[in-house]
C-alpha cells in the first residue's frame, strides 16, 4: 500500500500543501466564519426579543427549533456519500462515475428534503398544542417547516469540503445570520408582528442555501464537471454498499443530534426544571469550548477520503495520530479552564447564580475533552466505507448510557449524569478506536492478498512476449 499522500485537488498551479496544514487552514477559515456569524446572529437575535418581546419570541424560538430538530434528524448525510465514493472517480479523473455518485447524493437530499418537509407539516398542524405552542400559530409554524426541504445544502457542502473550497463555506451561516439580520431590523423599524419576523429567519435559510447551491454549480462547471450530467441516470448502481452506507451515517448522525435533547428531557423529568437549566448551560458552555476543535472533522473527512482514495493508509494514519495530538493538547486546556474558571465563566457569561452549574459542567467538559481528543476515529471509518462500524459503536454506547442514566441520577443527582456521560465518551472512544484498527488490518490483508494474487500470476502474456 502507498505511503504517499494523495493527489491534490486545488487548481492547477498552487504549491502542494500537507494534509496537515490543509485541515488546520481549513478549519481555521471555518472558524472565522464562526465568528462573524456569532456577531451578527446576536444583532438579529437581539432585534428578534426586543421588537417581539420574551413570550413571542420564545414562540418564534420553539417554532425555528422544531423545524431544525426534523431537518437535522430527516436528512441524510448525502455529502459524507458524496466524499466517501466520489473522491476515488474524481481522483481517477472518472467523470461518468463521479455524476453518477453526485446523481445519488442529489437523490439523497431530495428524499430527506421531502420528508422532512411532510413531517414539519403535519407535525406543526397537527401536534401544536403537545408542542406547547399558543393558539392560532400552527399555521405559520406549518408555513415555516417549509424551510426544513432546503435547510441541509447536504450536496453543496459536499462537493466545496470535496474541493477545498473552505473560503466559501465559512461564509454560509454568515450569510443566513446577515439576510435575518436584515429581515428583523426591518421588521423593527415597522413594528411587524411574529409571522414577519418568522419570514425573515425562513428567509436566511433560502439564502444560504442558494449560496452554497451557486457556488458548488461554477467549481462543477468550472471544472468540467456539468458536461454530459443528467438528473436521470443511474445513482446506486456498481457502487457496492452505498444504500447500506448512506442509511447508517444518516442514523448515526440523527443520533448524535437526537442525543442532546434527550439528555436535557430526562435531566428534567427526573431532577425538575431547575437542574435541567444547569445541565443544559453547561452542557451549551462545553460543547462552546470544544467547537474550535471540533471544526477540524469536516476539514479531515475531504483528506482523508482521498487517502483511501489513493490507498495511502500509512498517510491516513499518520494523519490522524497527528490530529489526535492536538486534539489531546486542546483537550487538557479546556478541562483546565473549566476546572480553574468554570464558576467565574458561568457567573459573567450566563449571570449571577449559574455558578453552581460548574461542577456537572467540569465532568461535561471532560467529556467534550474525550471526544476533541478522540475526533478523527470516526471519520476514519467512514472513510473507509465503515459507517455501519461507526453506528454499532454509537448505538451500544447510547443504549447502555440510557440503561444506567436512571439509577445514577437517583444516587449522585446531576453528577451522576455527568460521570455516567464521561464514561459514555471513553466507551465511544475505545470502540471507535478497535474497529478502526480492524479495518485498518482488514484492508492491509486484502492489499497484501491483491499483492500475492498479482505477483503469481506472473507476467503477463503481452509482456513476456514484449507486445
Amino acid at each position: 500500500m502507498s505511503d504517499a499522500a494523495p493527489p491534490d485537488l486545488a487548481p492547477p498551479g498552487t504549491k502542494p500543501v500537507s494534509p496537515l496544514k490543509k485541515v488546520l487552514a481549513n478549519a481555521g477559515q471555518l472558524l472565522s466564519g464562526r465568528v462573524v456569524n456569532a456577531v451578527v446572529g446576536l444583532a438579529y437575535i437581539a432585534l428578534t426579543y426586543r421588537s417581539l418581546g420574551k413570550e413571542a419570541a420564545g414562540v418564534l424560538v420553539l417554532i425555528n427549533a422544531f423545524a431544525q430538530f426534523l431537518g437535522e434528524a430527516a436528512h441524510f448525510q448525502s455529502w459524507q456519500t458524496l466524499i466517501t465514493y466520489g473522491a476515488a472517480p474524481l481522483l481517477d479523473d472518472d467523470k461518468r462515475r463521479f455524476q453518477q455518485v453526485l446523481r445519488l447524493s442529489m437523490l439523497l437530499d431530495l428524499i430527506s428534503g421531502v420528508l422532512g418537509v411532510i413531517l414539519g407539516v403535519l407535525g406543526a398542524w397537527f401536534f401544536w398544542q403537545e408542542l406547547r405552542w399558543p393558539e392560532g400559530t400552527n399555521g405559520y409554524g406549518a408555513l415555516y417547516a417549509l424551510s426544513i426541504g432546503v435547510m441541509t445544502s447536504a450536496t453543496g457542502v459536499g462537493l466545496l469540503r470535496l474541493f477545498d473550497r473552505f473560503r466559501f463555506l465559512a461564509a454560509e451561516q454568515a450569510i443566513s445570520s446577515f439576510v435575518r439580520m436584515v429581515g428583523c431590523a426591518i421588521c423593527a423599524f415597522t413594528h411587524a408582528p411574529l409571522p414577519y419576523f418568522l419570514l425573515a429567519w425562513a428567509a436566511g435559510t433560502f439564502a444560504s442555501f442558494a449560496y452554497i447551491a451557486a457556488i458548488a454549480f461554477w467549481d462543477l462547471k468550472r471544472r468540467g464537471l456539468l458536461r454530459g450530467f443528467s438528473l436521470i441516470g443511474p445513482t446506486s448502481q456498481d457502487l457496492p454498499g452505498v444504500w447500506r452506507f448512506a442509511l447508517a451515517t444518516n442514523f448515526s448522525g440523527t443520533l448524535d443530534v437526537g442525543f442532546t435533547h434527550v439528555l436535557t428531557m430526562i435531566v428534567g423529568a427526573m431532577l425538575g426544571p431547575a437542574q435541567a437549566a444547569s445541565w443544559r448551560i453547561g452542557k451549551q458552555v462545553a460543547d462552546g469550548m470544544a467547537k474550535p476543535a471540533r471544526l477540524m472533522v469536516p476539514a479531515l473527512y475531504p483528506e482523508l477520503a482521498k487517502m483511501r482514495a489513493a490507498g495511502s493508509q500509512q498517510a491516513m494514519n499518520k494523519l490522524a495520530v497527528q490530529i489526535a495530538l492536538i486534539g489531546g493538547a486542546a483537550a487538557g486546556v479546556l478541562l483546565l479552564v473549566s476546572l480553574l474558571a468554570g464558576y467565574w465563566i458561568l457567573e459573567k457569561v450566563v449571570g449571577p447564580g449559574y455558578g453552581a452549574a460548574a461542577g456537572v459542567m467540569n465532568w461535561q467538559v471532560a467529556a467534550a475533552a474525550i471526544g476533541v481528543m478522540t475526533l478523527p476515529l470516526e471519520p476514519m471509518l467512514v472513510s473507509m466505507r465503515a459507517a455501519g462500524s461507526a453506528l454499532t459503536v454509537r448505538l451500544v454506547v447510547v443504549i447502555a448510557y440510557l440503561a444506567a442514566l436512571g439509577p445514577l441520577i437517583n444516587t449522585f443527582g446531576l453528577t451522576g449524569a455527568g460521570a455516567a456521560l464521561v464514561a459514555a465518551a471513553l466507551g465511544m472512544g475505545i470502540g471507535m478506536y478497535f474497529m478502526a484498527r480492524r479495518r485498518l488490518a482488514r484492508l492491509a490483508a486484502e492489499e497484501d492478498s491483491a499483492r500475492t494474487t498479482k505477483d503469481d500470476e506472473g507476467p503477463s502474456y503481452d509482456h513476456a512476449h514484449g507486445v
